[in-house]
Formats: structure tokens, sequence, C-alpha cells
């Protein structure tokens, strides 16, 4: 099959999911989910910090604790978007979609609370003590429907392990083209691929506890650093601050490229790699939340809230700042597309048009030299490899819940370790309408179920408030919430529930202490 046919039409397909089902639902959502919790992004901003050094609820060599799944969840959305993803969406889009990426991450955050409380709600525990959970899982419990729970397992599967993890494979491998004008035609690219493959490999086939170490080491450095650099430039050309900032807001209210149709505008352009980004309401993180051992599942809904912020706020807006600089202060040329009235960054040298890790790379070459080249490729690679992991996590948790068997695991292994060896030598513009594609289907099966089952959520987080405005350490229960559907877990026992009265931890809540006497009664 022709790849130029394969190209167009994924961009239709693309196009068309965005432009007429997705903006409208992850804006309905945000918006939505940010009045039924009363805008808890930012009333509860404080908790979310306290939340992060929380210790294991539930204490287990096995178990993740609240940093642990935030460190998982962050690694995939800390990734090449950031990076390769901010800079496609201001070539094609404009400054101002940066803005629009801002506007969906804290719009976005609130459904990303709602999906994550879920998640803890309708948790299940393994055999070993650790937690995995999901949108598959909520959907099978709250909704009752095990084969929508099958669907979305599915769409996340084709998303994040082939999709997402072929373009991360991509986005890595690609840095070296800086090295190598003719790299994709050479043989090193297969070297490449070969190398990506094999040292997956050894981290998923070491399991999701290897996978949670890793990524609680490599992602905060590799976030600090990434934006210690960013610092450093943004001070180098403190003078071209105003001017940056002044493109943005112009640009994003611009409205203009709308001419050519919304799907190249500056908003979608944000939306779009907004969404690819913080992953809010795409039903990822959930995953990870599902995993952490807490005492109320509204914590770690917190907690995921604040990853959405440390994405988008800081790496994402990081990433705007280089670029950005760049422009306004180089001799950088523009070219306006005579269709789509969409502006883009032209390399005056080559006549080339410069976006995704071209751009950046040309952006730390005009601050840092020779240095900045090297270290946003590392940081690429890192980032990357941070990303093929979470996303990994992610994917065989929605194995599992299809079939938990370990042939089946160990095969759906072996397709995910050829899929990065794929993605790093595919081409750009089919890997990423690919990966759009496949997010946007699951992101569409998400926020149907979140639509129908956020209500626990918010009851969730009222259950939580309540607690805390007596000073208690919310403890959750499934009973406190009336009419909840069957959980796994959040149920004690009898016995349980009496010692922890006993001990004068449940004396405080009237509630509470009526549930031991009806449990201990129906014994």
């Amino acid at each position: 099959m022709d790849m130029k046919f394969l190209v167009d039409l994924s961009g239709q397909i693309d196009t068309f999911m965005y432009t007429y089902i997705l903006i409208i639902m992850l804006v309905a959502s945000g918006v939505l989910f940010t009045i039924r919790t009363k805008g808890v992004q930012i009333r509860l901003f404080k908790d979310m910090i306290k939340s992060i050094t929380e210790q294991k609820y539930n204490e287990g060599e096995k178990t993740t604790s609240s940093f642990q799944a935030l460190m998982i969840s962050t690694a995939s959305r800390v990734g090449t978007g950031n990076i390769a993803g901010v800079s496609t969406a201001i070539a094609f889009g404009g400054p101002g979609a940066l803005f629009w990426m801002w506007i969906m991450a804290t719009v976005g955050s609130a459904s990303a609370f709602i999906e994550s409380t879920l998640a803890q709600i309708f948790k299940v525990k393994n055999e070993d003590g650790s937690f995995r959970g999901g949108p598959a899982y909520y959907i099978q419990q709250g909704i009752g429907k095990r084969w929508l729970g099958v669907v979305f397992a599915l769409a996340l599967i084709v998303c994040f392990a082939y999709g997402f993890n072929a373009l991360q494979a991509y986005n890595a491998s690609s840095t070296l083209e800086v090295y190598m004008p003719d790299y994709f035609k050479s043989g090193v690219v297969v070297a490449v691929a070969l190398f990506l493959a094999a040292f997956t490999a050894i981290c998923i086939f070491g399991g999701g506890s290897r996978i949670s170490f890793f990524t609680s080491i490599i992602v905060p450095v590799m976030a600090f650093s990434y934006l210690a650099i960013a610092l450093v430039i943004t001070f180098m050309h403190i003078s071209a601050v105003p001017a940056v900032f002044g493109l943005i807001f112009s640009s994003a209210f611009d409205f203009r490229s709308f001419a050519g149709g919304f799907a190249g505008s500056v908003v979608s352009w944000g939306i779009k790699r907004g969404l690819y980004s913080n992953e809010a309401g795409m039903g990822s993180s959930p995953n990870a939340a599902a995993a952490a051992s807490v005492s109320h599942p509204v914590k770690q809904g917190l907690v995921q809230t604040l990853s959405v912020f440390i994405d988008t706020m800081i790496i994402c807006t990081c990433t705007g700042m280089m670029v950005l600089v760049f422009y306004v202060g180089s001799n950088l040329e523009t070219m306006v597309d005579p269709i789509t009235n969409v502006t883009s960054f032209v390399n005056p040298q080559t006549g080339a048009i410069l976006t995704g890790m071209p751009l950046i790379q040309e952006a730390l070459r005009y601050s840092l030299g020779d240095f900045g080249v090297n270290f946003v490729t590392f940081s690429i690679f890192l980032f990357a490899f941070s990303s093929l992991l979470g996303n990994y996590y992610y994917a065989e948790s929605n194995m599992r819940f299809i079939k938990d068997n370990r042939i089946v695991v160990f095969i759906f292994r072996i397709t995910c370790i050829i899929a990065v060896f794929w993605g790093a030598q595919a081409g750009f513009d089919l890997v990423w309408n690919f990966a759009d594609i496949a997010m946007g289907f699951q992101a569409f099966v998400n926020l149907v179920a979140l639509f129908l089952l956020g209500g626990w959520a918010v009851k969730a987080l009222r259950d939580y408030e309540s607690q805390s405005q007596k000073g208690e350490n919310p403890v959750f229960l499934a009973a406190s919430i009336p009419g909840l559907p069957k959980t796994e877990c959040w149920h004690e026992t009898a016995e349980e529930l009496a010692a922890d009265a006993a001990r004068g931890t449940l004396a405080a809540d009237a509630k509470m202490k009526h549930q031991v006497v009806e449990l201990l009664n129906d014994k």
C-alpha cells in the first residue's frame, strides 16, 4: 500500500475525530467536572503536595506508594510530546498554541482528578498484594459492562503499546538525524532500532517493580535537569521574554487561521498536542493511579491532578520558552501557507520547515551551541525511554484485564518490542497520525464512562473533605457512599473495624461506629 495514501487517509481520520468529536467532549468534561468539584484542581492544591509524601497505606514489597504512582504516570505524560509535540504545535499552530495547552491543562485537570479517583475506587487486588485498575476496571464494575471494558482495554493497548511507543521510539531515534542528515537512509537507523528494542525488553521483562524503580529515579532527575536548562536559556535572553509572551497571547487569539479550517488552527494544535502531552481525560494515568496504596481514593486523584500541572505548566512551558526566545532573537524566517493561512518557521540556511525535534535542537544550538544539541538529544532519549516504560505499564495492566495468562503476557511483550523496533524507523507523519487516532478512540470511550460514573468520584471528594474538616486523616470505606456499585477493595471485616474502633481511630466518626455495630450484629 502506498505510504502517501496511508498518511493522507490517517490524516483525514485524525482531523475528523479532533474537529468534530473529541474537542467538544474534552472541553465539556473538563468544564463539567470543574463545576461539580468546585474547582478541585485549584482549591486543594495544598492537599496535592501533601498527598505525594504519604506513606503506603498497605505495606508490602509489591505495593506502590503515591510518589511511585506519580512517577509512573509522569513518566508517560512527560515524554517527547513535551519537546517534539510542543515544538510541532508552535511551528504549525503558532506561538498561541502554548496558551491553549495551558487552558487545556487547567480545565482538563478536573477530568484527570475524576478518572484517577474512580480508578482507586474500583481497583482490584493482585495475588501478591499489589493493586491494579483503570478505566477498563471501573467500566466493568461501575457500569456493569465487561465487553465495554474490553473495548477500552483494546483501545489503550493499541494506543500505548503500539501507537505511542512506536512514536516514542521514532522521536528517540530521530534525534540522531542532526548528526547524520541521511540517517534514515543509512543502516545506522536499524542498529539504533535494535538497541532501543533490546533495552526496552530488559526493563519490561523485569515486571512492574523494575519499571516503578527506574521511573522513580530517572523522572525527577531528567525533569529538573530540563527545567534548569530552560531557566538558564530564559535568563540568557531575558530581554526577549516580554516579546515572547506578547507573541503567545496575540497568536492565541489570532483566529485568521480559521479561514483554512479549524483543524489547522492555533486552538486545534494546542488542544491536540496538549491532550497528547498531559493525557487528561484519556484514561491512561488512572492505570498508574490505581496501583497506589492510599487510605482514600481522592488522595491519588489529587496526586494525578498535580501530574498534569507538572507536565504542561512546567515542562511544556520550558520547551515553548526555549523555542520562542530562539524565534524572537534569531533571523528565523516564516512561511505562510496560502491555503490554511498557517505560519511555519523556516531555516534561513536550508529553506527547510523547522518542526518537531529539528526545531528544538536548533533552538538549543542558538543559545548553547553544540552542548545544547547534545543535551536535548540525550534528554529526548531519556524522556522517550521513560515514556516507553510508563506506556507499557498501562498496556500490560489492560492486557491482564482481558486475559491474565503468563503465555499471553509473554507474547504481548514480544509484540511491544517489535512495535518499538518498527517505530524507530517509521515515517514522522504516519506515526503521529496513527498515535493521534488511537488516542482519540481511547479518549472517546473513557470520556463516555466519566460522564456516566463521575458522580461517584464527586461523592468520594465530599467524603474526603468532610473527614478533613474534622481534622482527621481521611480513610475511605465503600459503605460510606450509599448506592455505590460493588467494589473489590475498600471493605473491612467486622473484626478489623472493631479493632480500629478500640484503638480510637474510628471513635470520632459516628457513621463508622454505626457500621461496626451493624457488621458485628450481622456476623
